[in-house]
C-alpha cells in the first residue's frame, strides 16, 4: 500500500488524526503529499523554519486577520495562524491519487449565500458611490461566502479535492489541507508571491470572463480582452503589486505578459513580476500582506474599508498558503499561493465558500454580482452544489495561443511604462556620501516605494517616510510629499494636517520641493487654488496630456483635482506655471521658483512618460539634483 492509499484510509476510517496535507502544483503529473504535526504561532516571524535536509520544512495556513501586524485595520475574527511541521513527504503520480481518494459526490445540502444578490448590489453601489467617488482609493474587494453542510467533513472534503484534480484546469495549488481543527480545500489560480534563488515572483491576476456553462468563445473572449474595465482592473493590481514589490526586491520588480489564465468556468488575465531580493522569507511574507487582487489599493486604506463594509471576520479568505523551506544551497524558499476558490470544512459539518469581486469606477451592480457567482461555481460543483463544467471544456483545448488572442494581450503594453517592464541594471545613484539626498514623505500610499526606485535610478539617495514620523526636513536637499488616499480638503484630519505642515514648511524656507498626487492638491490649496472633487472619477485612468509644452502619456489615480482658469497664477512663494486641461482647467501640474506639484503618478506603470517627467522637474528644481541616466 502506498502513502497516499494509506494516508486517505487510515483517514476516512479515522483511525488516524495525524495532520496532513496534499497538493498539486500547475501542470505537475504528481501530487505531493504532507504529514507531521501543527503548532499554532502568533506571528508571521514565528513561523518555524528549522535547517536540516533541503526541501519543504513547514506548511503555514495564514489567516486574513495577520494584516494587523502590518497596522492594518481588520474585523478580528480570531483565526489561528496554524503550522505544519512536515516530518514525512512523498510524491504520488496523479492516477495512482485519484484511485485512492473516495469517487462518491459529496452531499452537501442547504447553500447559500450569507449576503443575498441585492444586499450584496447595495454594498457595491455604496462603495462606488462614498470610497472610490469620494478619493479612498481606486479598487476595493469586498465578499460574501457560500455556506452548507456537510455530515462527514473530512470526507467530503476528500472527495471534493478528486473532483477539483479531474474538474479544474489552470490552477496554480489544487490542494487539501487537514489540520485536525479544519480542513481546507480549493483549486487557487494565483501564486500570491515565491522566492527560488533569491528571485521573487508575484502574479496579479484580475479581469474575469465569465463561460459557466461551455468553452470559452474566441470572439466574445476578443470582446473581453478590449473591455476597458477588465484591463484597467488588471493594470490596477499590476500597479499595487509593483508597489510591494519594490519593499521586497532590490530594484524592485520586472513585469512580464500579460498572459491569459483559462480555468475550467473563467477566464482571468494575468501578468508576472520578478526581482532579485535577500529578505528573509517570512519578512517577504509580511511585506506583502496581502493581494490587492483581493483587497483593493491602495492597500492600507483598502483594509479599512473592507472592515467599513464587511463588519465581519475573513477567517482565510485573500490570506495565503505559505510552503517554506530551504534548497540545495541552505536558501530559504517560499511559495504561497492565495486563499480563494477555496472551501473551508469545519469539524462539525460547516463549509464555506467565500468569493468577492473587484470593485473600479466602471463596475455594474449587476456584473460584480455575477462575478461572484462564477468565482463560487468551480468549488461549488465539486462540492455538488453547481452542475460541473462540460468535460470538454476541463479538459479543453485553450485560447492562449490564438494569434488574436496573444495580439491583443500584447497591445495592452503598449503605453506602459517601459522602467517597469524592461530589465534594470543596478542602481545608477551615486556613492551615498555625493549623491543627493531626498525625503519622500508617504501619506498612506506605497506608490512611494516605486518613486523612491525611479529616483535611485535618476542618481539621488532616498530615504521614505510614513506621515506620522516625519524627520527633519532640513536634512534633505529634495522633499516629496507624495500620494495617499483621502480628501484634501479637510482642516481637522490628522494626516491632511501633517502633510499641509510638511509642504508649507519646505516652501517656506525655498528649498527643492516635489508634490505629487496628494501631495500636489495640498500644495495647490496652499498656493490659492481651487480644489474640487470629479464627477467621474480618475482611478487606474492614462491619459495623454500637455506639460508644460510637451505631450505626456501619464497615468491618473484621484478623484480631487484642483482647477485654475490661466496658465500663470501669482502666489505669496512667487510665479507658478501650471499644465492645465484646456476643456475644465484641471491642474494636471505646476512648478515654481524652488517647487513643482503633479496631480498624476509619474511611477505608475501607466505612466509611459514618468521617468522623463522627473528627469526634467528634477532639472527645474536645480541641477544639483540631477544625472546623466542611460
Amino acid at each position: 500500500m502506498d502513502l497516499i492509499t494509506e494516508l486517505i484510509a487510515a483517514q476516512v476510517a479515522k483511525s488516524h488524526a495525524r495532520p496532513f496535507a496534499l497538493l498539486r502544483r500547475e501542470g505537475a503529473d504528481h501530487i505531493e503529499v504532507y504529514t507531521g504535526d501543527v503548532t499554532t504561532v502568533d506571528r508571521l516571524a514565528d513561523i518555524p523554519l528549522p535547517s536540516g535536509s533541503p526541501g519543504p520544512r513547514t506548511l503555514a495556513l495564514v489567516p486574513y486577520r495577520q494584516v494587523m501586524e502590518r497596522g492594518f485595520a481588520c474585523v478580528d475574527d480570531g483565526a489561528p495562524l496554524e503550522c505544519l511541521l512536515i516530518s514525512s513527504r512523498a510524491e504520488v503520480r496523479l492516477d495512482a491519487a485519484l484511485a485512492a481518494l473516495p469517487a462518491d459526490p459529496v452531499a452537501a445540502t442547504g447553500g447559500g449565500f450569507d449576503i443575498g444578490d441585492e444586499e450584496y448590489g447595495g454594498i457595491v453601489d455604496t462603495v462606488l458611490r462614498d470610497e472610490i467617488g469620494r478619493g479612498e482609493g481606486a479598487n476595493f474587494v469586498i465578499h460574501r461566502t457560500y455556506t452548507a453542510r456537510v455530515a462527514d467533513p473530512l470526507r467530503a472534503a476528500l472527495s471534493a479535492f478528486r473532483r477539483l484534480l479531474v474538474g479544474e484546469k489552470g490552477a496554480y495549488w489544487t490542494f487539501l489541507v487537514h489540520t485536525g481543527e479544519r480542513t481546507m480545500v480549493g483549486a487557487t489560480p494565483e501564486r500570491h508571491v515565491s522566492v527560488e534563488d533569491g528571485l521573487v515572483m508575484m502574479n496579479p491576476i484580475s479581469g474575469t470572463f465569465r463561460h459557466p456553462d461551455g468553452p470559452a468563445d474566441r470572439d466574445e473572449l476578443l470582446r473581453f480582452l478590449a473591455d476597458p474595465k477588465e484591463i484597467d482592473e488588471l493594470y490596477m493590481v499590476l500597479d499595487e503589486e509593483l508597489k510591494m514589490m519594490a519593499t521586497v526586491a532590490e530594484q524592485g520588480g520586472q513585469v512580464v505578459g500579460p498572459y491569459l489564465k483559462e480555468m475550467a468556468h473563467l477566464t482571468h488575465t494575468e501578468y508576472l513580476l520578478a526581482g532579485r531580493g535577500s529578505l528573509d522569507v517570512r519578512e517577504v511574507l509580511r511585506e506583502t500582506m496581502f493581494a490587492p487582487t483581493v483587497t483593493g489599493s491602495p492597500i492600507e486604506n483598502a483594509c479599512r474599508v473592507i472592515a467599513r463594509h464587511e463588519r465581519r471576520g475573513r477567517r482565510y479568505y485573500a490570506a495565503v498558503l505559505a510552503l517554506l523551506g530551504h534548497d540545495e544551497a541552505g536558501r530559504q524558499t517560499l511559495d504561497a499561493p492565495i486563499l480563494i476558490r477555496t472551501a473551508e470544512f469545519t469539524p462539525d459539518g460547516v463549509v464555506r465558500v467565500p468569493v468577492g469581486a473587484t470593485l473600479v469606477r466602471h463596475s455594474t451592480t449587476a456584473g460584480e454580482v455575477a462575478e461572484t457567482h462564477a468565482k463560487a461555481a468551480g468549488v461549488l460543483a465539486a462540492l455538488g452544489l453547481r452542475p460541473a463544467a462540460p468535460r470538454s471544456q476541463a479538459a479543453g483545448a485553450g485560447l492562449a495561443q490564438d494569434p488574436e488572442v496573444r495580439a491583443a494581450l500584447a497591445a495592452r503594453n503598449a503605453h506602459l511604462a517601459r522602467f517597469w517592464l524592461e530589465e534594470r541594471a543596478p542602481s545608477l545613484s551615486s556613492p551615498a556620501s555625493v549623491a543627493p539626498r531626498a525625503l519622500i514623505v508617504d501619506g498612506e500610499d506605497t506608490f512611494t516605494g516605486m518613486l523612491a526606485h525611479q529616483l535611485r535610478a535618476l542618481g539621488l539617495s532616498v530615504t521614505l517616510c510614513p506621515w506620522s514620523l516625519v524627520e527633519p526636513l532640513d536634512d534633505f536637499d529634495l522633499v516629496i510629499a507624495g500620494p495617499g488616499p483621502g480628501d484634501p480638503t479637510l482642516r481637522d484630519d490628522p494626516k491632511m494636517t501633517a502633510m499641509r505642515r510638511v509642504v508649507t514648511d519646505r516652501l517656506d524656507s525655498g528649498k527643492p520641493l516635489l508634490a505629487v498626487c496628494l501631495g500636489h492638491q495640498l500644495l495647490c490649496g496652499l498656493l490659492g487654488l481651487t480644489l474640487h472633487r470629479r464627477e467621474a472619477t480618475y482611478q487606474g485612468l492614462q491619459r495623454e496630456i500637455d506639460l508644460f509644452g510637451a505631450r505626456r502619456r501619464v497615468g491618473f489615480y484621484s478623484t480631487f483635482t484642483a482647477l485654475a482658469l490661466a496658465s500663470f497664477v501669482e502666489t505669496p512663494y512667487g510665479r507658478v506655471e501650471i499644465a492645465r486641461d484646456p476643456l475644465d482647467g484641471a491642474v494636471h501640474g505646476l512648478r515654481g521658483p524652488a517647487f513643482a506639484g503633479l496631480q498624476f503618478h509619474p511611477e505608475s506603470v501607466l505612466s509611459q512618460d514618468g521617468v522623463a517627467v522627473l528627469q526634467d522637474l528634477l532639472a527645474h528644481l536645480g541641477s544639483s539634483l540631477t544625472s546623466e541616466v542611460a
